[in-house]
């Protein structure tokens, strides 16, 4: 069973800038396609970048330009850089497969951008 363990979030002004990332244990990592997701309180989770297991990325349109992920596969890790923060990227950010069925939710990292 993998288990994901998230970090790097905190606090930060809005415009700035932080990293997370995600560790992954588990010998099937490199095959998988992995994404962050955020949630924010009262909303649902969503995913806002994805990384395939080739390493062709995508974004969601509120992210797009801002945030870029990215992965090391002999190090089991995949990471976000965010820049340009704002105050709607306050959130709990996990990371997890994306599509199929996915693996167990790490406890995630607050990210709170303060304006």
């Amino acid at each position: 069973q993998v288990q994901l363990v998230e970090s790097g979030g905190g606090l930060v002004q809005a415009g700035g800038s932080l990293r997370l990332s995600c560790a992954a244990s588990g010998s099937t990592f490199s095959i998988n396609d992995m994404g962050w997701y955020r949630q924010a309180p009262g909303k649902q989770r969503a995913l806002v970048a994805l990384i395939t297991s080739n390493g062709r990325t995508n974004y969601a349109d509120s992210v797009e330009g801002r945030f870029t992920i990215s992965r090391d596969n002999a190090k089991k890790t995949v990471f976000l850089q965010m820049n340009s923060l704002k105050s709607e990227d306050t959130a709990v950010y996990y990371c997890n497969k994306v599509g199929g069925i996915i693996f167990e939710w790490g406890q995630g990292t607050q990210v709170t951008v303060s304006s």
